[in-house]
């Protein structure tokens, strides 16, 4: 079975690139600096510093092979050739919630770079899989857990 594409915008390929330039760059010699010092400290068996830094290394470890995988089945979304006739990945859209009358801002990412609090929604998240493909103007249906909310399109545009 092939594997999920990761969907990515440039910024966050650039952000997971430098996350893991930094881990293997830096955070290993960090890390393998610690574990040198608690080893000098003598017994590792009660070593409380020694076990937390194999913790972390292994944390480590984890982290630069979960980038590894995920870049390696990257898609990068070229922003400056998305269509803002509607809707894609790449796009920052403003959309009315007509029940609250409330402007929202989203930027349309793909699930790795997902973050509400940053304004990122996701294209597999109920309300990024509603808009995808919705044209200005146009007012979508979203199911969510505490039922259906109406958003109305009000600007779609490409992000710097």
């Amino acid at each position: 079975m092939a594997e999920k594409k990761n969907i990515l915008t440039y910024e966050g390929l650039r952000h997971l690139e430098e996350e893991l330039q930094d881990l293997k760059v830096n955070r290993r010699k960090q890390v393998a600096q610690k574990i040198k010092e608690a080893r000098e400290q003598g017994d590792l068996s009660e070593n409380a510093e020694y076990d937390a830094a194999k913790d972390e290394q292994r944390d480590i470890e984890a982290r630069i092979e979960e980038i590894d995988k995920i870049l390696k089945n990257a898609e990068v979304v070229v922003e400056d050739e998305v269509d803002v006739d509607a809707i894609n990945i790449g796009c920052m859209v403003r959309i009315l919630d007509m029940e609250f009358d409330d402007i929202l801002e989203y930027k349309i990412v793909g699930s790795m770079e997902a973050n509400s609090l940053k304004g990122k929604i996701s294209n597999e998240s109920p309300v990024g899989r509603a808009l995808i493909g919705a044209k200005l103007g146009q007012v979508i249906d979203v199911e969510t857990q505490s039922g259906m909310i109406q958003y109305k399109v009000l600007e779609i545009q490409k992000t710097n």
